[in-house]
């Protein structure tokens, strides 16, 4: 396939969302070869503990050994194929079981029923080939474990460098330094194409038309019932429907490999909860450490091309493609290990009422994707635009580096799709960086 023919400087075609080729594509050399989110380690405390998720359309089982490893595995016996762990989360009482065969938590074959029947044949115990296959790579930050099908491609901490400071953050406000998986798992199968899900997250230009019943919703039920109180719940719908100089007022950062970040959008109250939270994070790291950690007020980070954490709040979604209009994705919560349990609760309530499959907000959002899913299969056009401040982003000069644009400029779009056709020429991933416009 000529990619090159797919993509413009601010312009891409429609069949980057709707061609069955250019999924299988992406499949291969976006999520067969690029940094992938695989989960955190909280998810798997205890040796003998997994959690079985996807790369790409592969089934992977992450799980930690008996030495306390990370391992992830293809979620496949080597014999007959048959999967070594079904979905989600377990606990394997240290050995992985098929119907045919068993295996230790270092994935090396345990053994299989009527050995004797193998003498004679090429069948060998300590043959890797008959142990449970590990993918490429596997790194982790700070608890977050990310790997790679490619054995060759991208190091860990150049991929992961523009961001890197998100994921500090993330973490740096948890007065231990530490932070967990809490809660169960929301889960969203959004009829669309997973590059519009990534799109929407850093683009400022949908929120007031997208989200006007919801805020309006918000704003209705303030005035007539709580007498223009907005409590935190209201709060963080009523945002979006904030004037358009707000959204231009923000920053929007592009970093190597598609990453990028905007600047917060909802800000916590200063209410009694925040005040103990601020004391309790004082009080392990010193009050001027904890003003300049809070301080840094990030909405969606984008760590391209499978999850996005917020900050501010403890989200972390995740995509998994399922196929060309079809995408999963998952929300996962997590608690601030050390910080008042209270404040578990507000995470939860963000959760429930942003990113939840309940929510007003996110129903907005998921009815917005079906219906560009559904246009770009029309013969409607065949170019969908990336233009808006196109030529106006410019190199940043923090020590982050990238680029930086206005809060209403396409540059998160445009800088995913740099990276996108980087992945899909090469397959490689190594030059996936922004250009200033």
């Amino acid at each position: 396939m000529d990619i090159d023919r797919l993509i413009k400087k601010d312009e891409v075609h429609r069949d980057v969302y709707v061609s069955e080729e250019v999924f299988g594509l992406e499949m291969d050399r976006i999520f067969g070869s690029a940094w992938i989110y695989v989960g955190h380690d909280s998810q798997i405390p205890n040796p003998g503990d997994y959690w079985t998720t996807r790369i790409g359309l592969q089934s992977v089982v992450m799980t930690r050994g008996k030495r306390d490893e990370i391992n992830i595995f293809y979620n496949r016996c080597p014999h007959k194929g048959a999967r070594i762990a079904e979905e989600g989360c377990g606990h394997t009482n240290g050995l992985f079981r098929c119907p045919f065969s068993t295996f230790n938590l270092d994935g090396k074959l345990r053994g299989v029923p009527y050995l004797d029947g193998y003498q004679d044949t090429s069948f060998d115990l300590t043959d890797p080939r008959f142990s449970l296959r590990k993918v490429a790579r596997v790194a982790a930050y700070r608890g977050f474990v990310f790997a790679s099908l490619a054995e060759d491609g991208a190091e860990f901490e150049d991929f992961l460098a523009g961001v890197k400071s998100s994921l500090d953050n993330f973490c740096d406000r948890a007065p231990e330094g530490t932070v967990s998986v809490a809660g169960g798992v929301f889960r969203v199968v959004q009829r669309s194409n997973w590059k519009i899900f990534f799109e929407n997250l850093n683009d400022t230009g949908h929120p007031i038309a997208t989200h006007e019943s919801s805020y309006r919703a918000a704003r209705q039920y303030s005035e007539e019932v709580l007498d223009g109180e907005l409590p935190f719940e209201l709060h963080i719908i009523d945002g979006n429907g904030a004037p358009p100089k707000f959204w231009s007022d923000l920053d929007l950062h592009a970093f190597d490999y598609g990453h990028s970040y905007m600047t917060a959008i909802f800000n916590a109250p200063d209410d009694p909860l925040s005040q103990q939270y601020f004391a309790s994070l004082a009080a392990k790291v010193g009050g001027d450490r904890a003003e300049e950690i809070l301080a840094v007020n990030r909405h969606n980070t984008i760590i391209y091309p499978s999850c996005s954490p917020h900050t501010s709040f403890q989200q972390w979604r995740v995509i998994r493609p399922l196929s060309v209009d079809r995408t999963l994705v998952e929300i996962f919560t997590f608690r601030l290990d050390g910080a008042p349990d209270e404040l578990l609760q507000r995470t939860f309530t963000y959760s429930n009422v942003v990113n939840s499959p309940s929510s007003i907000v996110m129903t907005d959002d998921v009815h917005v994707y079906a219906e560009c899913q559904k246009g770009l299969s029309t013969q409607g056009g065949d170019w969908v635009s990336q233009h808006r401040n196109a030529g106006q982003d410019q190199p940043y000069s923090g020590s982050e580096g990238g680029l930086i644009g206005v809060g209403t400029s396409e540059l998160p779009i445009r800088n995913q799709f740099r990276a996108w056709h980087e992945y899909m020429s090469e397959g490689s991933g190594q030059s996936v960086s922004p250009e200033a416009s």
